[in-house]
């Protein structure tokens, strides 16, 4: 899988998780928790349906320095199972 089916993915996730972003250019620099107005709670539902959707485990310790979609894309890539 690319980086870029990952953005896409994660796109479509937020866009389900957050229906007042449809429509919303949202790319790599794209700071989830702010310009998504996603909140905590959003956030984990985001990274966890993430999660459910890659087949991957982001440790919790790491959440915290995922702020753009391209960190959440570089975190899920990390994990992604070799091909």
């Amino acid at each position: 899988m690319t980086r870029e089916e990952v953005l896409d993915k994660i796109r479509q996730v937020i866009r389900d998780c957050v229906p007042e972003m449809v429509g919303e250019e949202l790319n790599e620099d794209t700071v989830i928790n702010t310009e998504t107005a996603i909140d905590s709670m959003g956030f984990i539902l985001v990274i966890c349906k993430l999660e459910a959707l890659f087949n991957v485990r982001i440790p919790e310790r790491q959440w915290k320095k995922l702020s753009t979609m391209g960190d959440v894309a570089d975190a899920i890539m990390k994990y992604l199972p070799k091909e």
